[in-house]
């Protein structure tokens, strides 16, 4: 019998491990689309600079830079590593089944990082001291490797999604798991918002100058980026749902919260509303106007996208062969990758786990609830709050009046088969959906059972709240 090499996991009580790390993941994303979208704007500011004779406009580089060192490069800089630290506690072996196929692309963008780091201090620290041809060289070359970091980083979370290529499951390569519909799709539409959130941030620059021609001058050009790029983010996200894969296209129709549409709509109109005020009337961009519509854009807008980019992948982390339980459910020859799912199916879950306690392999009246405690740890904590607080509660998935009896069935008939699609495969033996059942019973106050019974194959029609 193989064992499984199942990783202890990291278990945050209050709100889940995934909330927080989609909370350090949201906010990242605020600062690093912040400084790619800068990073080509200012390069479109020194050719027009250069080519109009307008070296006031690099004044507005500098200063728009020097705030970008604090809020992209030093705060992009911790939760960066936030990122890494968290999910490799939150799931190991997501992270390294990204490493295992994407670790030179990494490198890459590491490189190309670093050259963009160079290149901000160099622009912010140059400007009026060098000629305009040699200044807009720098930020040409400064653009470009921004940009570059973004291309890489979209196609290793597209291949979160699902590989570029079909082939790749049989014969392996970076390229066919990178390239695919989705990574262009996804690209595009975080083109055009990252310019959407590099006008919002910039507002926060461009309000601090007292010159009120040069004030407006500046709001328009950030306003008509700002409401350009709004608009052809809202086509690239069309093009974007075109490319995901029916799952997550079921998922997103199914199982997103009713509020989400409209939460989205309401976003949108509203950063369009913003950009036309100070685009017609330059008066009303003020720095705590411009902080309080980044916020907006984070809290409404950043944080829902990055939740459903998130929810839709599932019940896969990586390549749609690795759930997001941690479990390997589909076989991957071209990388070696067989899947667990028929080794679980034929000792269980209790026998196969590498890191479950010797007294709780075999399940008994005694250690049947603490069975089942550890059984929801492995196989639902990843996405299911064990708590009344945080990301959807397990309890809240089944009545107060549903017996163990009936969720045992449940469990067995819905998820042993693999049929739920944004469920992960989890073949469970009698005795360990009966102790899962007892574990999830006694979340709503039930009393464990003191007697082993089995769960027969057949799904009660009352139970799961869909």
């Amino acid at each position: 019998m193989d064992m499984i090499g199942l990783y202890p996991t990291w278990l945050e009580t209050t709100v889940g491990s995934g909330w927080i790390v989609g909370l350090i993941a949201t906010i990242h994303v605020l600062f690093s689309h912040t400084s790619v979208g800068a990073a080509i704007f200012f390069a479109f500011l020194a050719n027009y600079a250069h080519r109009n004779k307008r070296p006031d406009l690099l004044e507005f580089i500098r200063r728009y830079g020097l705030f970008l060192l604090v809020f992209s490069y030093v705060l992009g800089s911790i939760t960066g590593p936030g990122i890494w630290y968290s999910t490799t506690v939150a799931s190991p072996r997501g992270i390294s089944a990204l490493i295992h196929s994407f670790v030179w692309m990494w490198a890459t963008e590491w490189v190309f990082f670093v050259i963009e780091v160079v290149g901000v201090y160099m622009l912010v620290y140059l400007a009026s001291k060098v000629d305009g041809k040699t200044y807009l060289k720098l930020s040409i070359i400064f653009g470009l490797t921004s940009y570059t970091t973004m291309l890489v980083i979209v196609g290793i979370l597209s291949f979160m999604m699902w590989p570029g290529k079909q082939d790749w499951y049989e014969q392996g390569g970076v390229l066919s798991a990178f390239y695919g519909p989705n990574t262009f799709a996804q690209l595009g539409m975080r083109t055009a918002f990252m310019f959407t959130m590099t006008a919002v941030v910039g507002g926060i620059v461009a309000a601090r100058f007292k010159d009120p021609q040069f004030k407006k001058d500046v709001a328009g050009k950030l306003a008509w980026l700002g409401i350009g790029s709004t608009a052809m983010g809202v086509a690239m996200f069309q093009w974007y749902l075109s490319t995901l894969p029916e799952t997550a296209l079921l998922v997103l129709e199914n199982r997103l919260p009713d509020w989400f549409r409209p939460g989205v709509i309401s976003i949108l109109v509203g950063v369009g509303a913003y950009f036309a005020m100070t685009l017609l009337r330059p008066k009303t961009l003020v720095v705590g106007g411009a902080w309080a519509m980044t916020v907006a854009v984070l809290v409404f807008g950043l944080w829902p996208e990055e939740v459903t980019r998130e929810s839709i992948r599932k019940p896969w982390v990586a390549g749609q062969y690795l759930y997001s339980n941690q479990v390997i459910g589909r076989d991957v020859p071209g990388m070696g990758i067989k899947s667990e799912i028929p080794n679980i199916e034929a000792h269980g879950f209790m026998k196969t786990m590498v890191f479950m306690p010797d007294k709780l392999r075999t399940i008994s009246d005694s250690n049947r609830l603490e069975a089942g405690r550890v059984l929801a740890l492995a196989t639902c904590s990843n996405c299911h709050s064990l708590t009344n607080t945080g990301m959807r509660p397990l309890k809240n998935y089944f009545t107060a009046s549903s017996t163990t009896l009936e969720i045992a069935e449940y469990l067995q008939a819905a998820l042993s088969s693999g049929n739920t699609l944004y469920m992960p495969q989890i073949p469970l033996k009698d005795d360990e959906a009966m102790a899962l059942a007892t574990y999830i019973s006694s979340l709503n106050g039930v009393q464990p059972l003191q007697t082993a019974l089995t769960a027969p194959a057949v799904l009660p029609t009352t139970v799961a709240k869909e």
